[in-house]
């Protein structure tokens, strides 16, 4: 199958916006340097299988030389009810709008069409915004290639960070996330097709990502993140709300943090990258950055 010039943007937050030690090769671990001080910064990704259960030893050392370990969002204080809480509001349609007539015809009937093969009824999502449909839809296609967010790198970063009483601080709320999706609104007939397509061949489209963050394989990483945010229109409002005004935030919360030194970092892979990315942003700032 040929693939697509462009990768799903809804993918790409999904699995980037995370095996025993001997799973992969090296994810990628940089550190951080400015006069004296030194920290970590690590690419995840948001999802994972069982074989990626246990973070590598580099990764758990460079955590324990670290007096706080810094996430996108600290899920470890919510309780899934307070989740769904904080969700829902920004994921209902309101004003009358429904699913139907917010995407066109040919995207209702195929969406339509694939949970009736599913036994599930459209009409239970009638009240929800198209990109968090498409969010449950990526949930159930890689829960039967088994992966979850359960053994997600992030997710397995907090739990090792609390397990040794290891300060926890986050960059942004759910609500801050979730406003991210709603701000994609405008592309959502696009970006369902693109689903579609996607996970049809989760093989192609998913599993040479997570191969490519296992092998610490930034190549690949960068060069998935071109085919993603080209220069169209969709391309290019997609890597503005999704990365480009997230970075620049991140990178004023990060900087005095990052002088005094001592913290671990771990955000989704293609955060770092090309020149937007953290990567680039701290060089700029005179940090160091070193590949481990």
């Amino acid at each position: 199958m040929k693939v697509s010039l462009r990768i799903s943007h809804l993918l790409i937050a999904f699995v980037f916006l995370a095996f025993s030690v001997n799973g992969y090769a090296a994810p990628a671990l940089f550190k951080i340097e400015k006069q004296g001080a030194s920290s970590y910064l690590f690419g995840t990704v948001h999802v994972g299988d069982a074989s990626m259960k246990g973070l590598p030893e580099k990764v758990t050392k460079a955590i324990d030389q670290s007096e706080q370990v810094v996430v996108e969002v600290d899920i470890s204080k919510l309780t899934p009810l307070q989740m769904q809480q904080r969700s829902m509001p920004f994921m209902l349609l309101a004003n009358g709008r429904t699913l139907q007539s917010e995407l066109s015809a040919k995207n209702y009937q195929q969406l339509k069409d694939y949970f009736a093969k599913k036994s599930i009824d459209i009409a239970m999502f009638n009240g929800l915004k198209p990109w968090a449909v498409m969010v449950t839809m990526m949930q159930i296609e890689f829960q039967n290639a088994g992966y979850s967010d359960k053994n997600g790198i992030d997710k397995q970063v907090l739990d090792y960070a609390q397990q040794h009483n290891i300060k926890i601080a986050e960059l942004e709320t759910i609500e801050q996330q979730l406003q991210m999706f709603n701000g994609l609104e405008s592309l959502s007939n696009a970006m369902m097709a693109e689903t579609f397509e996607q996970l049809s061949d989760i093989n192609t489209y998913f599993i040479k990502l997570v191969n490519a963050w296992k092998n610490g394989d930034m190549k690949t990483l960068t060069s998935y993140y071109h085919t993603s945010f080209d220069n169209s229109h969709y391309g290019q409002q997609s890597e503005q709300v999704m990365l480009i005004e997230r970075n620049n935030n991140w990178v004023t919360q990060l900087t005095p943090k990052l002088e005094q030194g001592n913290i671990f970092i771990a955000v989704g892979a293609l955060h770092l990258v090309e020149q937007h990315g953290l990567i680039k942003q701290l060089r700029d700032q005179e940090f160091t950055v070193t590949q481990l």
